[in-house]
């Protein structure tokens, strides 16, 4: 038997769904997490150990645990206490947006750090406020030296969006369990889904090489 083909294009609104759901948690994921990212990495570098404490646990929770485990926790464990019931769609913007935020934090924190404190210093003598020399010197540059593992952390949120098929979110992954449970196929489905990843992760690629260079030329 051949490769179907006919099958796949069957099933090629289901598989569009699903792209669009990929691209939903995906995108949730980057925004909520770059948001929550700066502000945990602020949290880290706060030089009171105990006001910055809970933002270390934080981070060492979120990247000292599997993903899929945190998934599972927070749709039936999270979800159902805050909304009473579960629900994949919430629960998987959660545990993403979570997950993306320990491994940001790290990425700015990384980032402001590489930073010399002579310009701190420097705004801070011209009458700048801490955060005011945060906002207009050091995360301008820190920006720029960042976008790079930045991008490669939203390419791997993508592809590890792929796990909350577990907890029946309408993903592309989920859509091809179906698939291959309805037909008995392995080819058709998970090599169809494995082109569409390879396409949004090309596209993500471009998009951060574009920002790169525009970047580099300011």
């Amino acid at each position: 038997m051949g490769f179907r083909f006919d099958l796949i294009w069957g099933y090629g609104p289901l598989f569009l769904s699903g792209m669009m759901f990929t691209i939903g948690f995906s995108l949730a994921g980057i925004v909520f997490g770059t948001i929550l990212g700066l502000i945990v990495s602020f949290g880290k570098m706060m030089k009171n150990k105990w006001l910055s404490a809970p933002f270390v646990c934080y981070i060492g929770f979120f990247r000292g645990t599997p993903l899929f485990v945190q998934i599972l926790i927070i749709h039936f464990g999270v979800v159902p206490k805050i909304l009473g019931q579960s629900n994949a769609i919430v629960a998987g913007v959660i545990a993403l947006s979570l997950n993306e935020a320990a491994y940001i934090a790290e990425v700015f924190r990384a980032g402001i750090q590489s930073i010399d404190e002579g310009q701190t210093e420097a705004a801070r003598s011209l009458g700048m406020s801490h955060w005011q020399a945060m906002r207009y010197i050091i995360l301008p540059q820190a920006v720029k030296r960042v976008l790079p593992p930045m991008g490669n952390e939203f390419i791997s949120l993508i592809k590890d969006s792929s796990l909350i098929s577990a907890i029946a979110a309408p993903e592309m992954t989920y859509v091809a369990t179906e698939m291959n449970a309805q037909y008995t196929l392995v080819w058709e489905p998970y090599l169809t889904i494995a082109f569409i990843y390879l396409i949004l992760t090309l596209i993500m690629s471009f998009i951060v090489h574009r920002l790169e260079r525009r970047m580099a030329t300011k």
